[in-house]
């Protein structure tokens, strides 16, 4: 017998042997991952700050095993790990899933801060609207006055200033854009909305009230300018 040949028949025997594992090891789709290692590989990944892969790990748990005993802390890990990968909107949306969910849960207070902090730092720009500030107060104003004993309260204050002192600056741009436009009337107001609206800020509100006063004198001297001297149109009218 050739050699080749000998080789050939001791190759094919050996296929033979073992040929289920290797069917199974080439061509059948292996298991999938459980729950439970999809969910220690998660926290692993998190340990590691691997936060993509974490959020792979998580999204897959939650979209197999939606009823499974890890399937809760899955869904508030996956919001924590948006957040640590700063993808604060995705973050935001994730814990307020999971809030709609599960409302009496014992870290519903943990929840608030965090869809608070998330909105927060989804600020871009002090001439945007700033929709996502007030939405950040809601969250952490309802913290603050249904968990009154929570560990994360205080934090929620200092993110409750921070976002009000936004606001506030928000509104005086808006009441210089006024200003240098000289719409000293809509200005004047800003500054007086200011002024009402925003007194635990003592350096905002001086500086509201110094600009009020200038833009109410511009406003009157507007309004005695336009009383003297009628607009073309007025005469106009008036000679119809």
């Amino acid at each position: 017998m050739r050699p080749m040949l000998r080789k050939l028949i001791v190759f094919f025997l050996l296929l033979c042997l073992n040929g289920c594992g290797i069917i199974d090891y080439y061509f059948l789709t292996p298991p999938e991952d459980t729950a439970q290692e999809l969910f220690e590989n998660a926290r692993g990944q998190l340990q590691d700050q691997d936060y993509g892969s974490a959020i792979e790990s998580l999204s897959r748990l939650n979209d197999r095993y939606p009823f499974s005993p890890y399937a809760i802390q899955a869904r508030l890990m996956l919001g924590d790990a948006y957040y640590l990968d700063k993808q604060y909107m995705e973050a935001a949306d994730t814990y307020e899933e999971f809030l709609n969910m599960h409302p009496r849960h014992e870290s519903v207070d943990y929840v608030l801060l965090q869809i608070g902090i998330c909105k927060y730092n989804t600020y871009k720009s002090i001439d945007l609207p700033q929709s996502g500030l007030e939405e950040a107060i809601a969250s952490l104003e309802r913290l603050v006055e249904d968990y009154p004993q929570s560990g994360h309260r205080e934090k929620a204050i200092e993110y409750i200033g921070k976002c009000r002192k936004m606001m506030a600056e928000h509104e005086l741009y808006v009441a210089d854009f006024y200003f240098k436009s000289e719409s000293y009337k809509a200005a004047w107001m800003r500054y007086i909305y200011v002024l009402e609206n925003f007194s635990e800020l003592p350096e905002v509100v001086r500086l509201a009230e110094a600009k009020a006063k200038v833009a109410y004198f511009y406003y009157q001297q507007q309004e005695n300018d336009t009383q003297r001297h009628p607009s073309r149109f007025k005469k106009f009218f008036d000679w119809l």
